[in-house]
């Protein structure tokens, strides 16, 4: 059977509903309230956006699952996992702040946020990953772990590395530790291409690692490889898009390990996943930037399959027209918006893999809410 993936659109009637409400019917009808929370620890695992990011969901939306929560007798707390490129997020304290800056405090929101994987990203857990292939275990945030209950609520967008970024990402680097991270980020390298490279040093902001290497005399930027741990931010740090990913087999281990640190996450516990198609941007919200649209707000999606979810949002994005003036005006136009704008990625290789290990369905029925 097809798994039923709940949908609503943003339109609003003059004087009716706000969208806070729309959410929360989105969820009600989806089944939200079949899960037992009462007295249980429910971790909501969203992205609190890097600092000067504009793209990532509001507090507004968080406050409106948190409340749900509540109604039904759980423990909510908000939670992220420290990043592993420099950045604002990756100790608790600044991550904390970032959060704080960027409106997620316990007034607009309703609840506490908590650091998943502690102070300095090594407060793990290592959790069996059931069919693993690449994995046994993966290194998760302690308070994931200890959570009861996983609700997801994602900002549905596009990604450098995986495609597209919805809930099994969201789950996935999201939920990992530092060490987490590394591990599904070791097999893929970023490499220069020194023709294009003019020395700018812009990169170096990015890696938090010491690999990158400047040539006074050439006045051309190198990688050490025996130090580079392949998390890719430089590549979108270069304003020549002169550094690339060692393109290949190693993108696809990538996503097939995301869908791996996905599965040890949910194994064993009730869960709940929403995505939000808005502000479509073709980057992580882990950018300090966010590009324009590419393409215009589709609406909310709510389910209990997290691969079910990822394709109904992709299928959905699709169907969009293209946004003139975006990161798209540059990108081949082909059938499927997130790989022409990343055309060395295939998002599509997560689900399959999360397809093989069982983590869910990607047949499923769009359940429309809006007349």
């Amino acid at each position: 059977m097809p798994e039923k993936i709940y949908f609503c659109n943003f339109r609003t009637k003059m004087n009716g509903a706000p969208l806070t409400a729309k959410l929360h019917n989105l969820m009600a009808k989806a089944g939200f309230e079949t899960l037992d929370l009462r007295d249980k620890f429910v971790a909501v695992k969203m992205h609190f956006g890097e600092l000067g990011n504009l793209a990532f969901l509001r507090p507004n939306y968080a406050k409106v699952v948190i409340d749900f929560v509540k109604q039904r007798g759980g423990k909510p707390f908000l939670t992220d996992c420290n990043t592993l490129y420099p950045g604002y997020r990756k100790n608790a304290l600044e991550h904390l702040e970032t959060a704080d800056l960027n409106g997620f405090t316990p007034l607009t929101t309703g609840c506490h946020v908590i650091i998943a994987d502690g102070l300095k990203g090594d407060d793990d857990v290592d959790l069996p990953v059931p069919n693993g292939i690449h994995f046994k275990t993966a290194k998760i945030g302690r308070a994931v772990s200890d959570a009861d209950v996983i609700i997801t609520l994602n900002h549905f967008k596009g990604h450098e590395l995986a495609g597209m970024g919805g809930a099994i990402k969201n789950l996935a680097m999201g939920c990992a530790s530092r060490a987490g991270k590394m591990a599904m980020h070791s097999d893929g390298k970023p490499e220069i291409d020194r023709d294009r490279c003019v020395g700018c040093k812009m990169c170096l902001r990015q890696c938090a690692n010491n690999a990158l290497k400047f040539d006074a005399a050439a006045k051309k930027m190198s990688i050490d490889q025996s130090v580079c741990l392949g998390c890719g931010r430089c590549i979108s740090g270069c304003p020549m898009d002169a550094i690339h990913a060692s393109w290949g087999q190693s993108e696809n281990i990538l996503d097939e390990k995301m869908a791996e640190y996905a599965a040890a996450v949910l194994n064993g516990k009730p869960n709940f996943h929403i995505s939000l198609i808005c502000d479509v941007s073709p980057n992580c919200d882990c950018h300090e930037e966010n590009d324009a649209p590419i393409i215009p707000d589709i609406g909310m999606l709510a389910g209990f399959d997290p691969v079910a979810l990822d394709v109904a949002c992709c299928d959905l994005c699709n169907r969009m027209p293209r946004l003139q003036g975006s990161w798209m005006d540059d990108c081949p136009q082909g059938n499927d918006v997130f790989d022409d704008a990343h055309k060395n990625t295939h998002w599509r290789v997560t689900v399959d893999h999360a397809l093989k290990i069982g983590l869910g369905t990607d047949q499923y029925e769009l359940v429309k809410l809006d007349k």
